[in-house]
């Protein structure tokens, strides 16, 4: 095991240990945002009939063909076919009907006119009256044909499709009402330190409220998965050997935060070691170089620093990732854009570092990005304010104003090109 290893070895690493968890079959509105499973099919013609797009009169398109506003033809209107009925009588020449969107065509014409072009010559409109067409129509005009999105047994959405709003609607119209996808990964989140306290307790002298577990069970949730926050664990190594272990053995993955450094009270790599395979301890980015990675039990276990945005960044760069690959998803990074520096950077650091940053359009249309002007590791403030994180890459080279920098967007999902 290399002592430091880069970013991309790491999250290789890491996804390298995990693969797709079982199908589960959830209804259909609770698919939005999976990965389907299987290829899905429609069970009938979509749409089952050919029908008219909008509000007008179904006619025979060639006796409109001479059709102008000097010489416009006449028809009596002898029907008239709402969304939902049906009209299967005859139109002889001469003849049209009134339909409503959605309605569907009957068999003897083949276009429809919309309403507003139409003048109504006498009566209302309705049956009985009588109308003008001042233009000729192309054949199948405004008219929705049967099987025009999806014929019976068409795939309609692929194996490893991510599933959207408008995909949960086009499969309910299929006839899909359950959809097989891999269920979301099992996440433990455990917070260690004898002076954490939770939430709902008012901090006494040397103690802190336990945020990062709420953090990180929040970004597992955003990934897709079902994170568990466990009971926060003393600064043992017996205390968090017990966690971890009866933790690997309920949950997918583990995610542990704190001791990950090398102090007295620094306990999960050897926690790891003892009780599995320790695989990766550190990563050469700034903020969360301490990043310790193994197996235990067959359960990726994940040991996250104590500090909030090393937490953070550790968990958006190498975690995430992988919990989505265990959901069937097949993109792994957000999308990256090129903006310019919005002030100088000097770098004292040779790691890559992420610069919580806000990303913005100027006057002249062009990205900007403005770092925050405190990069503590310890600050989730930051954090929320950001929309994307700022990329300075491995070495000293410092950035002026203007310069073009890479920025990762923190609330694009990784299915969107750029």
């Amino acid at each position: 095991m290399q002592e430091m290893i880069s970013l991309e070895e790491a999250r290789e690493l890491v996804m390298s240990r995990v693969e797709p968890l079982p199908v589960e079959t959830m209804p259909v509105l609770d698919a939005v945002g999976r990965v389907s499973a299987a290829d899905l099919r429609s069970d009938i013609d979509i749409s089952p009939f050919a029908h008219s797009a909008m509000d007008g009169f179904a006619v025979h398109f060639a006796e409109l063909e001479s059709a102008s506003p000097e010489a416009p033809v006449e028809m009596d209107v002898i029907a008239e076919v709402a969304a939902g009925d049906v009209y299967d009588g005859p139109i002889a020449a001469g003849q049209c009907v009134r339909i409503m969107t959605g309605a569907p065509l009957p068999d003897a014409v083949d276009a429809v006119v919309k309403y507003e072009i139409v003048e109504v010559v006498c009566g209302d409109g309705k049956p009985g009256s009588r109308v003008a067409f001042a233009a000729p129509v192309a054949h199948r005009n405004n008219v929705r044909e049967a099987g025009e999105e999806a014929k019976a047994g068409e795939v309609v959405v692929e194996k490893g499709e991510v599933i959207g709003s408008a995909g949960v609607g086009f499969l309910a119209g299929c006839g899909v009402v359950e959809v097989p996808t891999h269920r979301g990964p099992r996440v433990a989140v455990i917070s260690i330190g004898s002076e954490l306290v939770d939430p709902t307790e008012v901090p006494t002298p040397g103690k802190i409220r336990n945020s990062n577990s709420y953090a990180l069970a929040a970004c597992a949730q955003s990934a897709g998965a079902v994170p568990t926050i466990l009971p926060i664990v003393e600064d043992t190594q017996e205390a968090l050997a017990a966690a971890v272990s009866a933790a690997a053995d309920e949950y997918d993955f583990v995610v542990t935060s704190g001791g990950a450094s090398n102090g007295d009270f620094d306990f999960i790599k050897p926690v790891v070691e003892s009780l599995g395979e320790l695989l990766m301890t550190t990563v050469n980015i700034r903020p969360g170089k301490a990043q310790t990675f193994g197996v235990v039990n067959g359960t990726p276990v994940f040991g996250l620093p104590g500090n909030p945005a090393a937490a953070y960044v550790g968990f958006e760069l190498i975690i995430r990732p992988a919990l989505r690959k265990m959901q069937g998803y097949t993109h792994f990074e957000r999308p990256v854009v090129t903006a310019k520096l919005s002030r100088d950077y000097k770098k004292k650091d040779s790691r890559r570092i992420f610069l919580r940053s806000t990303l913005y359009r100027n006057d002249e249309g062009d990205y900007v990005v403005a770092p925050a002007k405190n990069q503590s590791s310890g600050l989730f403030g930051v954090i929320q304010r950001s929309n994307c994180m700022a990329i300075m890459p491995e070495g000293l080279e410092s950035r002026t104003a203007g310069s073009p920098i890479e920025c990762i967007l923190l609330d694009v999902s990784e299915e969107v090109s750029l």
